[in-house]
């Protein structure tokens, strides 16, 4: 517990000197603040002071309590450590030696349910906890990343000037800002990474029409995706899949693309979104999709004998490959503002839920920077949340209906030709079916009411009056 002779003088503190860890603490110094760092590893902290390069603002320490004194009261602590129990183990090292007023950030990828029961549990005691999604990867902790706070506003409030500093800029404008209490923040990131899913899969399924289906080769496909990416397609994910095709392997000198294992491992955000998702009754087709993908990506063995018994048509393409490719990348853009609309419309619905009070202007405004889902894209997402701040889909506005509208009939086509082909294209798939189901005015829904209350007496609503009504089936 302090005293009156506490003499820290640190801004703030990290606790986590991995690489993200040692980025974000040299990040924050590169803006002048003082930043103490600590780790139980010796080997961390001994990193943190070699790649210091003399910033006599940063400090390394293995011992928690020597940290916690390095740290100016009211003390900021922030947390980069793994998701899930590590979050509590670190908690409860570092309550001995805080004090009422002190802040604990978790910028980890925590569960948001878990982030609720932290900051309430760490309220009785007389701490501030916020939980705050980083995205960016290691070099945007040490560049700038997208930052995603939510809890007490007093918090930020104590810690805004150095995250606006280390955020990513655009247009001058830091990647951060103060989403809404409690867990608005790793909510809000959840989402994020279950939009990164989506967008993710569908790239790959692009990858996939045109390497198996066109027979592009790495040369051709780095070509493709590099034009792109100058083109409205403009993202990270784009930039960083056209630099992926140029990469040898420093063995055999293949394409190293072609000597990694085709199954996708995953952390669980993008499933933690697709069940909030089901509970909260959102319908979020492609990213739902991404993960069952990422999952049948894992049964390999399966999927090796199944090549073999399970046969199917094989891609055949004879023609001109240009305009097929310019379809593929008009089916890409129309999905991916789909894909944007269901992560967004999951996000409108959990601010009322959850009393987030989120504008999803200002989420659009910091996902521009820094974060993996940045994209050109956003800045038409941003307008259309400006300009309507009630919108309940993206895809009801104007400008972005008139994008997919513009290009659906060749997310039709590229469909199409991947069930002709025997391509799975499932992102594809379901972000037209999504598009094909918000624009009826009339699903065969009421089908299912009839069944339901057919063999159940569920009872069902009727198009001519109110109320419930229920039919004795079997007696028609």
């Amino acid at each position: 517990m302090a005293d009156q002779a506490h003499t820290g003088t640190c801004d703030i503190g990290v606790i986590g000197l991995g690489v993200m860890g040692r980025n974000f603490v040299l990040n924050m110094a590169d803006h002048d603040y003082a930043v103490a760092g600590y780790d139980r590893e010796a080997q961390q902290t001994c990193s943190l002071e070699k790649e210091k390069s003399g910033r006599q603002a940063v400090h390394a320490v293995n011992d928690i309590g020597r940290f916690c004194d390095l740290l100016r009261l009211p003390r900021a602590v922030l947390l980069l450590v793994p998701a899930g129990a590590p979050v509590d183990d670190v908690i409860q090292s570092l309550e001995p030696h805080l004090d009422p007023g002190d802040l604990i950030i978790d910028s980890g990828n925590s569960h948001f349910p878990d982030t609720d029961r932290r900051e309430a549990a760490l309220k009785e005691k007389g701490l501030l906890f916020m939980g705050m999604g980083i995205s960016g990867g290691e070099s945007g902790a040490r560049q700038g990343p997208s930052l995603m706070p939510g809890g007490p506003r007093q918090g930020y409030d104590r810690v805004g000037a150095i995250l606006e500093a280390a955020a990513a800029q655009v247009d001058q404008a830091p990647c951060v800002a103060y989403l809404g209490p409690g867990s608005a923040g790793h909510y809000v990131k959840m989402v994020h990474n279950g939009i990164e899913y989506g967008l993710m899969q569908l790239i790959s399924e692009t990858y996939d029409l045109m390497k198996r289906g066109l027979g592009m080769a790495p040369d051709e496909l780095h070509a493709v995706y590099d034009r792109w990416n100058r083109e409205e397609l403009n993202s990270y994910l784009l930039e960083i899949t056209a630099a992926i095709f140029l990469h040898k392997d420093d063995g055999s000198e293949k394409p190293l693309l072609d000597v990694i294992r085709d199954e996708a491992q995953q952390k669980g955000t993008g499933e933690w979104t697709g069940l909030e998702a089901l509970g909260l009754q959102v319908p979020t087709f492609t990213i739902d999709a991404a993960v069952m993908m990422r999952n049948m990506s894992a049964f390999k063995q399966q999927r090796l004998k199944a090549a073999h018994l399970l046969k199917g048509p094989t891609p055949r393409f004879d023609g001109a490959k240009e305009p097929l490719i310019r379809q593929i990348k008009n089916a890409l853009y129309a999905a991916m503002i789909i894909t944007y609309a269901q992560g967004l419309a999951l996000l409108a619905k959990a601010s009322q839920t959850y009393a987030y009070n989120l504008n999803l202007e200002t989420v659009a405004r910091i996902w521009r920077g820094g974060c993996i889902i940045r994209a050109a894209l956003l800045e038409e997402i941003r307008s259309a949340c400006t300009s309507d701040p009630d919108l309940e889909n993206i895809l009801l506005d104007g400008n972005l209906a008139r994008a997919v509208v513009e290009r659906e009939a060749d997310l039709r086509a590229v469909v199409r030709t991947g069930a002709a082909w025997g391509l799975p294209v499932p992102g594809l798939m379901m972000s037209l079916s999504y598009f094909d189901a918000l624009r009826s005015d009339w699903l065969p829904a009421n089908l299912i009411m009839a069944q339901r209350d057919y063999f159940g007496a569920h009872t069902y609503e009727r198009v001519d009056r109110a109320g419930t009504f229920h039919t004795q089936w079997e007696k028609t």
